[in-house]
């Protein structure tokens, strides 16, 4: 499906070496973001005391972040759960505080302010608890990883392959790097996100790759990097419509999910973006500059003294 079709190839690779020195420079960058800063972990991995609350009516969720607020608070989380009259409360352990003075002074203050609510369950976390939930997010993320390499190098010849994976890598860092700088949450949903990320990225990187590969067959007289400035053109229209409606959907949650889902749709968003830029400007440029060739796809076979071309899948 096309909205349109572009007649005159556009010519991306002219500008890819400018374009890989920006990306090395921002991907150092947020390696180092990464180590100096690292990252500003969630209750779910360091852990703290959970509260459930019931509300006879709709829970005023603006209201209980201001006691927080004002009870000295600044990393903490309220949301609903199940129906709009429950909400959830997740707090870190203060110095010299236990999880049962903890919910008995918020109560006290959210009583203070004119409301109402009924204590339903209150649950302390662990910090084990928070290092299991670490340890397990990093296996599911080095599995991804693993599935995603030992799906390329079947699929691909080993120059695209890595080419992918260069850039699937540089996606996930480049989010990262932007959670560590900017100091923002990172939570279970987060880490979702950049799983999502990853699948995200590695299917626009095989159409883009897919059609190189076909166009070096189609277009027997063409030079490596007109072949790539083809292919990359010819799938703009796809590109344009996945990731635009795509992005319509997670912008809608990051302007109304609330902050349940904000940083996972802002994880999700620069996923996105990056992702159709790695693509287009990292896995097919690092392609070509590894030497990738008409050859290393369409092998020539001498038989009966004339030459048949056969295309490698």
């Amino acid at each position: 499906m096309e909205f349109f079709r572009i007649k005159r190839t556009i010519p991306f690779m002219r500008n890819a070496l400018a374009l890989n020195l920006i990306s090395a420079i921002t991907f150092v960058a947020a390696v180092i973001f990464i180590v100096i800063r690292g990252f500003n972990l969630s209750i779910e991995f360091t852990g703290g005391t959970v509260m459930e609350l019931s509300y006879p009516e709709a829970a005023p969720l603006v209201e209980v972040r201001e006691v927080l607020i004002n009870l000295g608070y600044t990393d903490f989380q309220v949301q609903n759960f199940g129906t709009s009259r429950d909400v959830m409360i997740r707090l870190p352990l203060l110095p010299g505080q236990s999880s049962a003075n903890q919910s008995t002074t918020v109560i006290a203050a959210l009583q203070a302010a004119n409301q109402a609510p009924d204590l339903r369950r209150v649950e302390f976390v662990g910090p084990q608890v928070g290092r299991e939930l670490i340890e397990n997010g990093l296996l599911a993320l080095m599995f991804v990883i693993i599935g995603i390499v030992a799906y390329l190098a079947v699929r691909f010849e080993w120059k695209f392959a890595l080419a992918g994976v260069i850039a699937n890598l540089h996606d996930v860092v480049i989010i990262l790097g932007f959670f560590a700088f900017f100091q923002w949450e990172f939570s279970l949903s987060v880490l979702a996100g950049v799983l999502a990320v990853l699948g995200y990225s590695v299917n626009e990187s095989v159409v883009i790759m897919d059609r190189i590969r076909e166009n070096f067959r189609k277009e027997r007289t063409a030079s490596v990097q007109e072949v790539i400035d083809g292919a990359i053109t010819q799938t703009i229209s796809r590109t344009i419509i996945t990731h635009g409606s795509t992005q319509m959907m997670v912008l809608a949650m990051l302007i109304f999910g609330g902050p349940t889902l904000h940083y996972f749709a802002l994880a999700l968003t620069i996923g996105i973006w990056f992702g159709i830029y790695s693509s287009v400007f990292v896995a097919a440029a690092i392609a070509m500059w590894l030497g990738v060739k008409r050859e290393d796809l369409v092998k020539p076979i001498k038989k009966d003294d004339t030459v048949e071309e056969i295309y490698i899948e």
